[in-house]
């Protein structure tokens, strides 16, 4: 009988402890690195989305960013595999997945998915976007630049109007394609989290929809905060109509997002399993700054308050400006939050569902803080060639919208 009480005893004390966590559970196998790759693939998708508008959705006001969101989501999207690429231990067989693919293994088709947004929709759609204006720029430009602008234009020489609009045909028709290519890329992402049962951080029939949303949200809100940005270093006026109606997608946008996040949310609490209990002591502990101060407070409430006050009250340009400038900031913390609470948050628990570890993010390294910051980086620099070799507005600081218009070099 004693026995039995001390048994009971010893079970109700281990069902308070919070804190035990098994010697193979200590170690966060996916850093910073798998942060930063689902962030930046995200902005690739959502500045498409936005290019989208203008040649699906025939939204004239979004013009003047057309081009400028084709280009950043080329920058981003060629940097997007690098942080997978780095944290494999033998990155140089990268190639592999692509001559052995399995397609029982999502994160190995993830090839095949990045090949065909970058070479079947992207390329090809810059490529008839930019036509004409290259074989313009390889008669005007000086050597070497003008073989440069040959080599890109594939020796194409016709600009007859039968081929310019096959150009504005075939551009329509694969932004077309790639709006249900940029879903399927990024929400890829979240679906291979979603499907790891196992977490139950991770495993949820709305991750990928969640990643999606606010993949939209972070690539309208960096193509928002690159426009105005370079309109400022080259001292060009920002067309308000075009910001303001941008800054109504993003403000839409960031609602659907916070509502399917709190959706999810709301699902988990229902469901009441047993991991509920170190799923709340989580969010309550080592993500309270990251998750409630930084990704809900300053990356949602704040922004969506600021766009309620530019939009209600009648501020001047000036003052409007300032204000979308400081909510796209927000956003894009608010957005790497997320992704770090996803990714870092599901491993920082025990399989046990009775402790917390800490992930200690090393500085250096090949999967450090600094190797996070160039990855970050690149993208920038690539968008600063890119920018440099290709126009993104036509003559008299007329925007172009599609390729009928005369290029002239940036």
């Amino acid at each position: 009988m004693s026995l039995t009480k001390g048994a009971d005893g010893l079970a109700e004390l281990l069902g308070q402890v919070t804190g035990f966590i098994y010697p193979n559970e200590i170690e966060v196998h996916w850093s910073i690195l798998i942060v930063v790759y689902p962030y930046v693939t995200g902005l690739v998708a959502g500045a498409f989305i936005l290019a989208s508008l203008v040649k699906v959705f025939r939204i004239k006001e979004v013009q003047p960013t057309y081009r400028l969101s084709l280009l950043t989501a080329l920058a981003f999207l060629l940097i997007a595999p690098l942080p997978l690429l780095l944290h494999l231990s033998q990155p140089q067989r990268f190639y592999e997945i692509l001559l052995t693919p399995n397609p029982t293994s999502a994160m190995a088709m993830f090839g095949f998915v990045y090949a065909w947004y970058l070479m079947g929709v992207l390329l090809l759609e810059i490529w008839f976007e930019y036509r004409r204006d290259l074989i313009e720029l390889a008669q005007t430009s000086r050597f070497p630049l003008n073989w440069v602008y040959r080599v890109l234009s594939l020796y194409s020489k016709d600009t007859s109007e039968a081929s310019l609009a096959f150009d504005r045909k075939a551009t329509q028709v694969i932004t077309i394609i790639g709006i249900p290519s940029a879903f399927l890329l990024h929400g890829y992402v979240g679906f291979i989290f979603g499907s790891v049962k196992a977490n139950p951080w991770w495993g949820s029939v709305l991750m990928p929809i969640v990643f999606l949303m606010s993949a939209i949200v972070s690539g309208i809100a960096l193509v928002i905060l690159i426009y105005m940005v370079r309109a400022g270093v080259r001292g060009e006026p920002i067309d308000m109509p075009c910001l303001d109606r941008i800054t109504s997608y993003l403000f839409y946008a960031v609602i659907v997002d916070f509502s399917l996040e709190a959706l999810d949310f709301v699902h988990r609490l229902y469901q009441s399993e047993e991991s509920v209990k170190i799923l709340g002591s989580l969010i309550t502990h080592k993500l309270f700054m990251s998750l409630w101060v930084v990704q809900i407070l300053l990356g949602m409430f704040i922004p969506l308050g600021i766009l309620v006050l530019a939009k209600a009250c009648g501020f001047g340009a000036e003052l409007r400006k300032l204000l979308y400038f400081t909510a796209v900031i927000l956003i894009q913390i608010g957005i790497f939050a997320t992704r770090w609470n996803v990714v870092i948050g599901g491993q920082l628990f025990s399989k046990s569902f009775r402790g917390l570890t800490t992930y200690k993010m090393e500085v250096m390294g090949i999967e450090g803080l600094l190797a996070a910051l160039v990855l970050l980086a690149l993208p920038f620099v690539v968008l600063y060639v890119l920018l440099k070799l290709l126009p993104t507005e036509g003559p008299r600081g007329k925007a172009l919208s599609g390729a009928t218009s005369t290029a002239r070099t940036v």
